[in-house]
């Protein structure tokens, strides 16, 4: 996997080893980035479910002021932080060792607004809905902001709840684009 445009284009990132973690392809990753166009400059981006942190880090290598990394495995921090100095991108970045959920409420209570949420959990996971409904009852992400789930394309029921402006299928992978509903 490699970093596809940017300040660390080329940049090949490691990955953790086994079934575990499925990195997004480069197709969807460059089909990703080429929806979000230009709200990528400067924003503050949010990439949930981190991984091997590839999305985020593609995110601050193509113009984003800062990323915050999200998932609750420590190995996988590890890898984050390996691939952010292999990138030279880890000033912009902050790293939360913590579950996703948890993290929405802590970022609430700091109050942390994201331009950009990108949300790639396992695709058996069936808290989607939970944890988007949390990110939008706890405001943060900007009312202006766009909120990206990466998932199977079998597990779409949750989607029935949210505001869904766009979404794109990719084999086995869709992307769903979701705007923050008006809350007053």
């Amino acid at each position: 996997m490699r970093v596809i445009a940017g300040s660390a284009k080329g940049t090949r990132l490691k990955t953790p080893k086994g079934m575990a973690v499925r990195p997004t392809s480069d197709r969807v990753k460059e089909a990703l980035f080429s929806m979000l166009g230009l709200r990528i400059n400067e924003s503050l981006f949010l990439d949930l479910y981190a991984g091997s942190g590839a999305i985020g880090i593609e995110s601050l290598s193509r113009g984003a002021r800062a990323c915050v990394f999200v998932d609750h495995k420590k190995e996988n921090i590890s890898l984050i932080k390996e691939n952010l100095n292999k990138t030279r991108l880890t000033e912009k970045a902050r790293l939360i060792p913590v579950d996703a959920q948890k993290t929405v409420l802590k970022l609430a209570r700091e109050g942390f607004k994201a331009d950009l949420v990108y949300l790639d959990p396992p695709y058996a996971c069936k808290d989607i809905a939970r944890v988007v409904q949390s990110i939008f009852s706890y405001q943060v992400i900007d009312q202006n902001g766009l909120l990206v789930v990466e998932h199977d394309t079998k597990n779409r029921q949750w989607t029935e709840d949210f505001p869904v402006t766009r979404e794109k299928r990719y084999g086995d992978t869709c992307l769903t684009f979701i705007t923050p509903p008006n809350i007053t």
